[in-house]
């Protein structure tokens, strides 16, 4: 019955299993390759062990070309990404951070959709130096990238203190326990000698291939959905009573990306398949993971992520599975409700301490010459005695500040300028996008770099509609992996070559829908022409309370899809 499931279990394994294999538990050979002075760069086999340290080996395309005319090798650099559960920081933390953006990397912070920092630009000389000086201050990266469960997710919500100290502990707990066992990460990058017998019981949960594909686990607290809980491989819902934390609904199957032009890819959202009360969440993550290592598919990696696993056995093989793992059953879901995935700007009180939520674009903490965010930032950060949260938005939470510090800090932010975004659009503040060119090795056409002016085209349409201030979500990727989670946005664009993009349409604006393809391969006059009809007419026909993803499936627009296995075929219904 499983191999009829599970056919991929009896096909050839996928090269990079081997590699893991043969790897001896990540160490391959990236120590000699860090100290090799010929080339800027590492083996290919080692740049696919070092994602498992934090880091993706990149280089500058923006002058690949020129480089290649010249007979010179690419401009090779490091992408590092920080692991932070939950997003939290503590000031000193951010300033050693902030330090080593002008030291060895660009001189920006990235932060990421699943409230990671990441650098970009570090050269191989620099790299370990990076890797101490980030373990230095009690972070670290192991486990930010690769073929393992990454950075543990969880609601900031400056407004619920309480709930998230206790969620937030969750995160950390998952986050440790999940955490490859390997000594490699401390041999390679903090000199620690090698252990002998490493054979042993090294990844007790991993094992020596460790799982098919990346595994990505977050927590919700309704009613904010703002960790797009459906989006993640496993997805712990907070069931609050009266205030108080009594576990969690889990969720199953979830995930964003997929490959352009093959249908057996495609976005998924997780399930909800029952509740845990709150000290059984490591027990059972445990036991998911375990699952996937022991059922998904090995042999091709376009189909290697949770949510084909879980499609291919079905749900109720799932369920009887897990339950048979852990020894006991899980409860009948409770109920819950999300009202938004957004952040809340601005200074909000909790708990007796104060927190200020701002807007930064895209996540990319920078100084420009009207906009000095980073250096505001750093000043904020030397008299901050609180925390800094990252948001699953890519924005800030300047967290747990007392009154006494409140004015302070109110002072710096006026300094600097630094403003909590509400003179943006509401389409502005509900923006993400993924880094893309120059640096990301997959993308296909820009978003960071070219988002922040298609708003501003878009937004000359929501001013002539008088909706400016209405709450939409938007998102773009420079390619289908799906990093600013596009597949749950009410407007998405992916890219698909330089300067085009497909566009879908119809997500749910809490994250609960998958949106659908509209337009294919088009460019920004095309986008705008295409929005610009569907902008007037929501203004005019919308209903009361009704978001522009629930309008055009309502008018017809497009197909509703509440499962990826539908992904494809609502598409091709509107072609």
């Amino acid at each position: 019955m499983t191999d009829n499931k599970f056919p991929h279990m009896n096909e050839p394994l996928d090269v990079m299993e081997r590699i893991k294999r043969e790897s001896d538990y990540l160490r391959g050979t990236i120590k000699e390759g860090l100290e090799d002075r010929i080339t800027a760069a590492i083996s290919e086999e080692d740049t696919k062990l070092l994602k498992f340290h934090g880091s993706y080996q990149q280089d500058d395309r923006d002058v690949r070309d020129g480089r290649r005319r010249k007979k010179l090798e690419p401009a090779y650099q490091f992408m590092i990404r920080v692991r932070a559960p939950g997003g939290v920081a503590t000031p000193e933390q951010w300033l050693t951070l902030d330090d080593l953006a002008g030291k060895y990397a660009n001189g920006t912070m990235k932060l990421t959709t699943r409230q990671s920092f990441q650098f970009h630009g570090i050269l191989k000389w620099n790299l370990k130096k990076t890797m101490q000086e980030i373990n230095g201050t009690l972070m670290n990266t192991l486990a930010a990238c690769g073929d393992v469960n990454r950075n543990v997710m969880c609601n900031p919500n400056p407004y619920q203190s309480k709930v998230h100290s206790e969620v937030y502990e969750w995160s950390k707990q998952l986050s440790e326990h999940l955490s490859p066992r390997t000594n490699a990460y401390h041999e390679i990058w903090l000199d620690d000698a090698k252990v002998v017998d490493t054979k042993e019981a090294t990844e007790p949960i991993y094992g020596e291939t460790y799982l098919p594909r990346k595994f990505k686990i977050g927590i919700a607290v309704p009613p904010s959905n703002d960790v797009d809980i459906y989006s993640h491989d496993l997805g712990f819902i907070a069931i609050l009573e009266d205030g108080e934390l009594k576990g969690f609904n889990v969720a199953v199957g979830g995930g964003m990306g997929m490959t352009h032009g093959d249908t057996n890819t495609y976005p998924q959202v997780a399930r909800v398949i029952g509740f845990i009360p709150a000290d059984k969440i490591i027990e059972t993550a445990e036991k998911v993971v375990t699952i996937q290592r022991d059922f998904g598919n090995r042999s091709n990696r376009k189909n290697a992520r949770f949510k084909y696993t879980i499609d291919a056995g079905g749900v109720d093989w799932f369920k009887d599975e897990l339950n048979e793992r852990l020894g006991w059953d899980l409860e009948e879901a409770r109920d819950f409700n999300f009202e938004h995935n957004g952040d809340r700007y601005g200074w909000v009180e909790g708990d007796g301490r104060w927190h200020y939520t701002l807007f930064i674009q895209n996540g990319r903490v920078k100084d420009t010459e009207d906009y000095p965010l980073m250096t505001g930032l750093r000043e904020i950060a030397k008299v901050h005695t609180g925390d800094f949260r990252l948001t699953p938005n890519q924005n800030l939470i300047i967290a747990n500040v007392t009154g006494q510090k409140k004015k302070k800090i109110d002072g710096l932010l006026k300094e600097y300028g630094i403003t909590e975004g509400k003179e943006y659009s509401a389409l502005k503040r509900n923006s993400m996008a993924c880094v893309a060119f120059p640096t990301c090795g997959l993308a296909m056409a820009e978003s960071e770099r070219y988002l922040p002016s298609l708003l501003e085209k878009i937004e000359v349409i929501l001013d002539e509609a008088g909706i400016r201030e209405e709450e939409i979500t938007i998102r773009m990727t420079g390619c289908p992996n799906g990093c600013a989670r596009p597949g749950l946005a009410e407007i998405a664009l992916i890219g698909k070559a330089p300067g085009k993009y497909n566009m879908y349409l119809g997500g749910g604006f809490a994250g609960e829908r998958l949106n659908t393809l509209y337009k294919e391969n088009i460019g920004e006059d095309d986008i705008l022409n295409a929005l610009r009809p569907l902008l007037i007419q929501y203004a005019k026909e919308r209903q009361k309370g009704e978001h522009f993803g629930d309008y055009v499936i309502r008018a017809g627009v497009v197909e509703e899809v509440h499962s990826g296995l539908d992904f494809h075929k609502a598409a091709s219904v509107k072609k």
